[in-house]
């Protein structure tokens, strides 16, 4: 092999990314399987799973959101671009700084989507429980635009 070939070969070794902790094997991860906690920066009824990855470290993540018939996630903003796919339920989900029935869009299983970072929204689980799943680069930031919509503040 040439010196030039072999400089090329071992720059392309060099460019070969370690796997995430956790994604060095094949696996899966059946529903059934999935560990569902409270989150604090959820009202408490709402449940949060790391399916991937570890979402407070600047590497990609994927997690799923189950809010229960009824619950509302007040106008909040995330810092990473995130895209979601409903799994279950109903998504509602609105845009704006303040919660605005009318400006919910109903999605159903299968349906994605894309939320860029910074942009103020809105949930409700309307008709029913639902399941979200979100992917995106971490860490994971969640700001409530009213500090008295915030679980963590004591007030929820």
């Amino acid at each position: 092999m040439s010196q030039k070939a072999s400089a090329v070969k071992r720059a392309q070794q060099s460019e070969v990314r370690p796997h995430q902790l956790g994604q060095e094997v094949f696996k899966t991860i059946l529903s059934e399987d999935v560990d569902w906690k409270p989150f604090q920066a959820f009202p408490p009824s709402v449940r949060l799973a790391i399916v991937v990855g570890q979402p407070s470290e600047p590497r990609p993540y994927t997690i799923r959101v189950k809010v229960p018939h009824g619950e509302k996630l007040m106008p909040h903003k995330h810092p990473e671009d995130r895209v979601y796919t409903v799994i279950s339920g109903v998504f509602y989900v609105g845009l704006g700084d303040e919660f605005d029935a009318s400006k919910l869009e109903a999605y159903p299983p299968g349906a994605v989507i894309i939320l860029p970072g910074d942009t103020p929204h809105f949930h409700w689980a309307k008709s029913g429980e639902y399941v979200t799943q979100v992917t995106a680069i971490g860490p994971l930031g969640l700001e409530y635009l009213n500090a008295k919509d915030d679980p963590r503040q004591g007030s929820g």
